[in-house]
């Protein structure tokens, strides 16, 4: 079969079965997906092509999975203008979305403790000036000269089986000036989202290695006996308040 003897070939999508159209396919490593279950991976997910149809499936139910996650999600902090950086504190954990009805969209529900790092990069956009004579002519500068615009780029590094960052544009239009008060309120959102995030790992992960340290015996100054505080932090003999 030739060249465009493929191209138009029937396919079916390895996940669902369905048939695809010409220009639905998403080629995998060894199969095929159709355009609705690719619109069902994590927005952050870039590596279609080369996974295998296992572990598409597999991210399929995860993401499944995922909407329960969303479902008990609690907002306690919205951080971010455009994209949000949405907390749930009390369960220590986030969303990334800029879709005001994100249950519907099933963001991906991420724990403080998946956090390894955050990163803020500036990406200049360049476009070259010119002049015009008398006659309507455009001309180069001699040097060049330019107009520059400015985007703040954050990215979330994660510890996520299917991506490693999240990375999106903080600020809404370009930015046209360095400095600006669009740039600092750009750059003031970057850090803030940055400071919450890394204080919450550090927060939780500290909480956890609190929770697995093995207790130590002490002696309860109420009724004297060695003991380990239960998880309330009251001796077991007498109930006392230890602390933990």
């Amino acid at each position: 079969m030739g060249l465009f003897g493929k191209m138009f070939e029937k396919k079916n999508c390895d996940i669902c079965g369905g048939e695809i159209g010409l220009l639905g396919n998403k080629k995998l490593e060894d199969g095929n997906l159709c355009k609705e279950c690719a619109s069902k991976l994590s927005p952050w997910f870039s590596d279609r092509r080369r996974s295998t149809v296992d572990q598409i499936r597999e991210q399929l139910d995860w993401r499944e999975a995922n909407q329960q996650r969303v479902a008990q999600f609690n907002p306690t902090r919205t951080l971010g203008n455009d994209m949000k950086v949405i907390l749930d504190e009390d369960a220590g954990r986030f969303i990334v979305t800029r879709s005001s009805r994100w249950r519907e969209a099933n963001p991906d529900v991420l724990d403080f403790s998946q956090v390894t790092g955050c990163d803020t990069e500036i990406r200049e956009s360049r476009t070259e000036l010119h002049w015009k004579d008398s006659d309507g002519e455009e001309h180069d500068y001699d040097p060049p000269r330019y107009d520059v615009d400015y985007d703040m780029y954050l990215t979330i590094h994660v510890n996520v089986p299917y991506y490693d960052g999240i990375t999106f544009k903080v600020n809404g239009p370009r930015i046209e000036e360095r400095n600006s008060v669009e740039y600092r309120e750009a750059e003031r959102q970057a850090n803030e989202i940055r400071a919450a995030l890394t204080e919450l790992r550090e927060t939780t992960r500290e909480a956890a290695a609190a929770a697995s340290a093995p207790k130590v015996a002490r002696t309860c100054p109420f009724c004297g006996a060695t003991t380990t505080p239960d998880a309330s932090g009251r001796c077991e003999y007498c109930g006392g308040a230890m602390g933990a």
